[in-house]
């Protein structure tokens, strides 16, 4: 089968995070048309006409899925996290219905950029005038699934305290998704995905949910939305509803293996319960979590059967530090070092359940033999990895995502040596720059 290939890489340390956790210290993967063709020991003649890649001293893993992001929020880096509430809730930030077309694409694609760089192949991002940053950060040769944010409440009325819910907003958001889905789902030889992002149980009015829940039937999309995130929500929903945010998707059918949900901190024991029973997927934010002085009780959501995930949301997009602190929060938790929480179930965190979250598990994932060959490559010829004598302890432990060297999605390199090969970076950092420089003068004038 080596003769067929059109990809070699070569004499590289494997963690293919399949299903029986299979590590080569010395391994070969061989990959035709954009799939993984074989997987196995080093050495040995490579197909004439192969691109080869030498993967001495490299540690091979399959692409990251970071399932929660939000590209645009790199407009508020490095302030929003001293200020205890997400963006859209607080005066004076940049907030969506601020944004111009121009300045989301050019956001956008430095949100897309760092994850790629970091060593992430497939994000899944919502926020705003998505029909234009999707596409833009397809571009980038990266797998991208978004929705612009599905609600019905005036979000300029939010970070004020008001939620007032217009009925001609929620149709032309859900309008607006559907639309999306229609025009890009399954686009750029199937990189692109749609999602119905319901932004949140305070944001969406019951009514407007039951639409939301609908419309999943109706198309079949996965809804992603935040759940649980804050005091203020589950104040807010039991105020309006007389329950919790999780009865409430419970109620309305929201709630299953249909649902990505972010945050999920702010959860009851039976909430946990009736989460693990529908078998949820938790987009678990450890980083972003505990910046804000909270924890998901992600052991207890493991437990009662909800899929852990892993995603950024609105920091920096290194998935491979988010899974030291993933292992962490668990371990803090938990209040000791247990064998069913160690370095390879965060990296199943960051691979193969949020493949299955995003439907996509039997295609990405884990590298594996028939899989589409998203493949990542870390230096470990670095100091902090040596000594090299656990290869994912110190990936898990020690690893930054500035250590990707090359990135692959559908066996296309579209990262090496640390810098993109379809885009000028430099040009999408100053794109960004100036689009984040005029938000915030805009934003500070408004207060």
């Amino acid at each position: 089968m080596r003769d067929a290939a059109d990809l070699v890489i070569d004499n590289v340390h494997i963690l293919t995070a399949d299903p029986d956790r299979t590590e080569i210290a010395n391994g070969r993967i061989a990959v035709k048309d954009g799939r993984i063709l074989e997987i196995g020991p080093a050495g040995g003649a490579v197909p004439e006409g192969a691109k080869t890649v030498d993967g001495a001293g490299m540690l091979a893993i399959p692409g990251l899925v970071n399932v929660h992001t939000h590209t645009i929020l790199t407009m508020v880096r490095g302030v929003a996290e001293d200020m205890g509430f997400a963006p859209a809730y607080t005066p004076g930030v940049p907030q969506g219905h601020m944004v111009t077309p121009d300045e989301a694409v050019a956001l956008a694609r430095l949100g897309a950029l760092e994850a790629m760089l970091f060593g992430s192949t497939l994000i899944n991002d919502t926020y705003v005038h998505t029909e234009l940053t999707l596409p833009a950060m397809g571009e980038l040769g990266l797998r991208v699934t978004a929705c612009g944010r599905i609600h019905d409440v005036d979000f300029s009325g939010v970070s004020n305290g008001r939620w007032d819910y217009d009925p001609a907003i929620g149709a032309r958001t859900l309008h607006d998704a559907l639309m999306l889905a229609q025009r890009f789902h399954g686009a750029f030889d199937g990189r692109l995905g749609v999602q119905l992002a319901a932004h949140a149980p305070d944001t969406c009015s019951t009514a407007f949910l039951r639409q939301v829940r609908q419309a999943r039937d109706e198309t079949g999309l996965i809804v992603t939305s935040h759940l649980a995130q804050s005091q203020l929500e589950v104040e807010r929903i039991q105020e309006r509803d007389g329950k919790t945010p999780v009865e409430l998707f419970d109620e309305l059918g929201l709630l299953s293996d249909k649902l990505i949900a972010a945050h999920c901190i702010f959860m009851s024991d039976d909430d946990i319960v009736r989460a693990g029973r529908a078998g949820i997927h938790v987009a678990h934010i450890p980083k972003g979590n505990a910046t804000g002085g909270t924890m998901a009780p992600t052991l207890r959501l493991r437990d009662a059967g909800a899929n852990l995930c892993l995603s950024t949301d609105n920091m920096h997009a290194d998935m491979v530090e988010l899974m030291r602190w993933a292992l962490t929060i668990g371990r803090l938790q938990a209040g000791r070092i247990s064998s069913d929480w160690q370095p390879e179930d965060v990296l199943d965190m960051a691979t193969i359940h949020g493949a299955r979250a995003m439907g996509m598990a039997d295609d990405i994932g884990s590298l594996e033999t028939g899989k589409k060959a998203d493949i990542v490559l870390i230096d470990a010829r670095r100091p902090h990895f040596t000594p090299l004598i656990d290869a994912l302890g110190n990936l898990v432990h020690v690893g930054q995502g500035r250590d990707v060297a090359h990135v692959f999605v559908d066996g296309e390199q579209v990262v090496k040596d640390g810098q993109p090969t379809k885009v000028d970076a430099a040009a999408i950092m100053a794109d960004a720059q100036a689009a984040a420089d005029a938000l915030w003068q805009r934003a500070t004038a408004a207060v």
